[in-house]
């Protein structure tokens, strides 16, 4: 297969990686005893979800980064809109069962003394109009944001302060009572999702299966653009913006297109990610949230889709132990491993690997050279 299908050598791979985590998980989770050293417990199915939700994030950030140019800091504030959006649905699915007891008003509203329903809250009680949100509010955003910034021909460190500033606006407005989503402590105290206990294990599994497909759906998705006429017209305005410009094609267009489309998967995955953790708070558009997606890219590889991916589940694997075992050396150890990656791997962990893979094939593939012929054997 040549590097232009969709379906190359790399995405069959990673696509059978996700099959197997799809199908394994549920398996070691419900079929091997809790005994065994091959049980999977019920807290570790949502902290592997958590992970399939990270990686989709960071390929969101692969696609317009790596692809396209746009180094985005504020790539949190669209996780953290897609997750309060799946946070809005399941607060109204409590009903009557939270602590005040108020069918209509969720517990921090009674507790503020609010005497009814924001307008922007009209509708979560129903999935469907929560899931086009958690689309709609993230795209909508970036598309306004992107608007402005791309007609201004803002690129390069300029537009990665903007996006930092714009998550930290967003934080800022969300920590405030009166805005309507929770303040400081958010949303939070799920009971269900589509009728299912949001606690229980079997629920649990879907949502691990979901992320894992919406992974693999999203990978496919930006494979297929970054494939495509229009994904070749973004690596040339990428490597050569002015150039690309002067051709003829109108380069906001495609940057605005494209850094929709990534704010739309990552709203995707802070919605798939909310009721895995069970909470959704403005700690999410913290600007080092959005940081630390990054350095999960380049540490990954940068411009190879899977890369973004194998990075994001090593990075928080890492921070799950170091958080556990020795919690205030953790941000120096990402710290040390975003330096050691810049300097010694620039293509990242798969671009390494390719290089090695290459050179090892070149040094097979070539014959040995001849042993010297000593003056005596003459």
């Amino acid at each position: 297969m040549t590097k232009q299908t969709v379906l190359d050598r790399q995405s069959i791979a990673v696509l059978c990686l996700l099959a197997a985590a799809a199908i394994l998980v549920p398996v070691l989770n419900v079929a091997v005893a809790p005994g065994s050293p091959f049980h999977l417990s019920d807290h570790l199915v949502p902290l592997l979800g958590k992970y399939i939700c990270f990686a989709l994030l960071a390929l969101s950030v692969d696609l317009i980064w790596g692809f396209c140019g746009i180094l985005s800091l504020g790539h949190g504030a669209f996780f953290a809109l897609g997750g309060y959006a799946m946070g809005m649905y399941l607060m109204r699915q409590i009903g009557p069962r939270g602590v005040y007891a108020d069918p209509v008003l969720p517990d921090f509203m009674v507790f503020l003394n609010w005497k009814e329903l924001p307008w922007f809250w009209h509708g979560f009680d129903w999935f469907p109009f929560a899931a086009i949100m958690v689309l709609l509010v993230p795209g909508i955003l970036a598309f306004v944001f992107g608007w402005f910034a791309f007609r201004s021909r803002v690129t390069g460190v300029y537009l990665s302060i903007i996006t930092q500033a714009m998550t930290f606006a967003l934080m800022l407005a969300f920590f405030r009572n009166d805005m309507g989503f929770g303040g400081n402590n958010g949303l939070t105290d799920f009971k269900d999702i589509l009728g299912f206990p949001i606690q229980s294990s079997s629920t649990r599994i879907v949502l691990f299966v979901l992320s894992v497909l919406a992974l693999a759906g999203g990978y496919l998705l930006c494979r297929w653009v970054v494939t495509s006429k229009f994904g070749k017209v973004l690596v040339a305005v990428r490597d050569a913006e002015s150039r690309t410009r002067f051709l003829g094609y109108r380069v906001e267009h495609y940057k605005l297109a494209v850094f929709t489309l990534s704010a739309m998967l990552a709203g995707v995955a802070g919605a798939l990610y909310v009721p895995q953790v069970g909470i959704i708070n403005p700690s999410e558009f913290a600007p080092a949230n959005s940081i630390e997606v990054v350095i999960w890219v380049a540490v990954g590889g940068r411009g190879t889709l899977a890369g973004p991916i194998i990075g994001a589940l090593l990075v928080n694997a890492g921070k799950t132990w170091f958080t556990g075992m020795l919690p205030e050396f953790w941000l120096f150890a990402l710290g040390g491993l975003f330096v050691f990656v810049t300097l010694l791997m620039p293509r990242g962990i798969l671009g390494a690997a390719k290089d090695f893979w290459e050179w090892a094939r070149q040094r097979m593939r070539s014959p040995a050279a001849p042993e010297p012929v000593s003056q005596a054997a003459e």
